[in-house]
């Protein structure tokens, strides 16, 4: 998968593992990364499906509708690059947290979904619930935070709930925040993963 790495200052703190929204590439989550962990290393994917040029991470049907065999093939894939990554880059493959936006938090809530010890946590901004009617591997201890808009017409506020709750019963940790906007990310979102992954991962 094409990708970029940088290596932090801090070789405790979790790997950033950045995962754009549709059309994005490996450059556009960058800036977030020295907003929630200065130290922290950086791995940035690029989604390897395209939708009318535009990089994505699984193929879609329509607006808000998953192709579920290509969303399981790809995850699988990004899970097969994380253990591959970790161990060209010599990192702890245990210690990753996911940052996605939009349909990169939609593949990160599906590593969730799939795969027990997939990632140490996961900052979502806007995601929607990956599959439904499947149970989910173990996930307690796993802190999650959520950021999403009550006026998000993509991720709805019932969608978001529903995610919660399906973590919170797979035994994940969950931290819901809430802005007044849409499908944007924002900055009150960026802040408040940052100050949840200091309190969760470095304090």
């Amino acid at each position: 998968m094409i990708h970029l790495f940088q290596k932090g200052s801090d070789a405790k703190a979790p790997v950033l593992l950045l995962l754009h929204g549709t059309g994005g590439n490996e450059r556009d989550m960058l800036p977030l990364a020295p907003m929630i962990h200065p130290g922290s290393s950086v791995l940035s994917v690029r989604g390897n499906v395209l939708e009318n040029g535009m990089p994505r991470f699984f193929r879609r049907l329509a607006e808000g509708v998953f192709d579920e065999q290509d969303l399981i093939f790809r995850t699988e894939e990004l899970q097969a690059f994380l253990d591959q990554a970790a161990a060209e880059y010599e990192f702890d493959r245990e210690n990753i947290v996911a940052v996605g936006y939009s349909n990169g938090a939609n593949i990160a809530g599906s590593l969730l979904f799939h795969y027990e010890n997939a990632l140490r946590g996961a900052i979502l901004y806007h995601p929607m619930v990956p599959r439904r009617g499947i149970a989910l591997p173990e996930l307690s201890g796993i802190p999650i935070f959520i950021g999403a808009g009550k006026n998000d017409p993509i991720c709805p506020l019932p969608e978001t709930e529903e995610l919660s709750r399906l973590l919170e019963e797979a035994g994940a940790s969950v931290n819901l925040h809430w802005e007044m906007y849409g499908h944007q990310l924002t900055e009150g979102e960026v802040r408040a993963s940052a100050a949840w992954f200091a309190k969760n991962f470095i304090a």
